[in-house]
């Protein structure tokens, strides 16, 4: 196998990440495959739900970093890995995994993708979705109530606590590390075309 490409993309909560990595997927098919940071948030079996529903899940130390950088350096190397499954309903790690194999493009996203150095230097293409606060927060309350069974007062409080000052504290500051800003997420359809595009011409030079 040739270089794999290694690509982050981070931004806000409900910055539209998703909606740019489906558009990429559905570009690269079978030449990509994706990890969410989230899948490596760590897990709290010794907590009850209740303490587990209180903890910060926007501070970088919520995740378990150090296992996404050695499975990507092992996707690097062209071993296949099998990454954690996380289970929001009930705030911890299923008991499941998703082997993953390496592909051309391994595309990392995550709100805090972009804040770890050690994670950063394995990217050959860093990217940050900047999108309004409010926007972000109007598409949150829609996802977690609908998609994860939650509150809107919940949502409401956890964004005041939590969400809020964490991406002023490391989110918003990571932004000076991106090769790419595209604004407005999904809707920048300028911004993703110059970024496949740049992606394909990256994969072409790697072919020859």
């Amino acid at each position: 196998m040739s270089k794999v490409c290694v690509v982050g993309i981070a931004g806000g909560s409900a910055s539209g990440k998703t909606t740019i990595v489906n558009i990429i997927r559905e570009k690269f098919g079978d030449n990509i495959v994706v990890i969410s940071h989230d899948s490596y948030y760590k897990a709290h079996n010794d907590l009850s739900y209740d303490e587990r529903s209180r903890l910060n899940y926007d501070h970088p130390s919520s995740f378990d970093t150090e296992l996404l950088i050695e499975d990507v350096k092992k996707l690097k190397q062209g071993i296949e890995i099998d990454i954690p499954v996380y289970d929001y309903a009930i705030h911890n790690r299923s008991d499941q995994t998703v082997h993953v194999v390496p592909k051309a493009v391994i595309l990392l996203e995550g709100i805090l993708i972009l804040e770890n150095k050690e994670l950063r230097d394995l990217m050959d293409v860093k990217v940050f979705v900047d999108t309004d606060a409010d926007e972000r927060l109007m598409r949150r309350i829609r996802r977690d109530t609908i998609e994860r069974a939650r509150s809107v007062d919940s949502v409401l409080t956890q964004y005041a606590e939590t969400v809020k000052p964490m991406h002023e504290q490391f989110i918003e500051p990571s932004k000076k590390y991106a090769d790419l800003i595209i604004p407005r997420g999904g809707e920048n359809i300028t911004g993703i075309n110059i970024f496949t595009e740049h992606l394909e011409a990256m994969l072409r030079e790697e072919v020859n």
